[in-house]
């Protein structure tokens, strides 16, 4: 199969998983929609005040962390390659009246339709493993990103997927699957889907060779989501895994800002 089989196959996957999530316990819309913020520690302590800043929000499924950043002041567009995401993407900011761009488009094949750069661009939690190319991905990052402006992701730790059977380290072909999803009625969203392992090094250093200067990589040891087998919550909405008596990495961030043009190579 080529990339782009790969990619309409999980576009195809993610149309399938989107009402089921947007129906879910687990994203709990109405709490959304009453008032809560999607958003986890990790990003709010690490990003911080987002006010008036323009957002980039790359892989944004249904918009749920995308509105909650507008909530907090950001002007958000978000990018998704599901048609259904964006669709329900779009009808949750009108239930909550909120205002944002949803784009429907591959990571790829973004381009934005104003000018000017973002001053953030964000992504999040199981979001990179979908992308077969972690030097693409990049490029993307870099070119919609403001001389000085910050990227920011927080995402699964890929150790994790090491301790599930899957490779640490990218191979040319991806995992294809055939399963669930996630969610309390993944049942409901059986679809073959197709994913690529990166380590740690492969996304620092595609960051790196694109221009953005690392200024922070953490790790945690713990998910603030209950979302692989095994997890045990020890603190409120920290879910802790062990193996052989010890912590694993569930988690972990990279801040970086992408240079500015300048003869000090800032």
């Amino acid at each position: 199969m080529s990339s782009t089989d790969y990619l309409e196959l999980n576009r195809a996957g993610w149309d399938r998983r989107a009402l089921a999530h947007f129906e879910s316990r687990f994203y709990d819309v109405p709490g959304f929609l009453a008032g809560a913020s999607s958003l986890r520690e990790i990003e709010l302590a690490e990003l911080g005040d987002v006010a008036g800043k323009r957002m980039l929000h790359l892989q944004c499924h249904f918009g749920l962390d995308t509105l909650s950043w507008v909530r907090r002041g950001a002007t958000c567009t978000g990018v998704d390659l599901s048609p259904e995401s964006i669709r329900l993407a779009r009808e949750l900011a009108t239930q909550a009246g909120l205002e944002a761009e949803f784009v429907c488009s591959d990571v790829y094949g973004f381009r934005r339709a104003e000018a000017a750069p973002y001053d953030i661009v964000f992504t999040s939690y199981g979001a990179i493993c979908w992308l077969p190319d972690p030097d693409r991905w990049a490029a993307v990052i870099a070119e919609n990103l403001a001389p000085g402006g910050i990227f920011y992701m927080v995402e699964f730790h890929p150790i994790y997927d090491l301790l599930a059977g899957y490779s640490y380290f990218t191979r040319p072909e991806p995992d294809i699957d055939e399963e669930g999803t996630y969610t309390e009625n993944g049942a409901d969203a059986i679809a073959r889907l197709a994913t690529w392992a990166h380590p740690l090094s492969s996304v620092v250093n595609a960051l790196v060779g694109a221009g953005i200067r690392i200024e922070r990589l953490n790790e945690f040891p713990f998910s603030p989501y209950d979302c692989f087998p095994g997890l045990v919550e020890k603190e409120p909405r920290r879910f802790y895994l062990e193996h052989g008596g010890q912590d694993v990495p569930l988690v972990y961030s990279v801040t970086g800002r992408r240079c500015r043009v300048g003869g000090d190579g800032t």
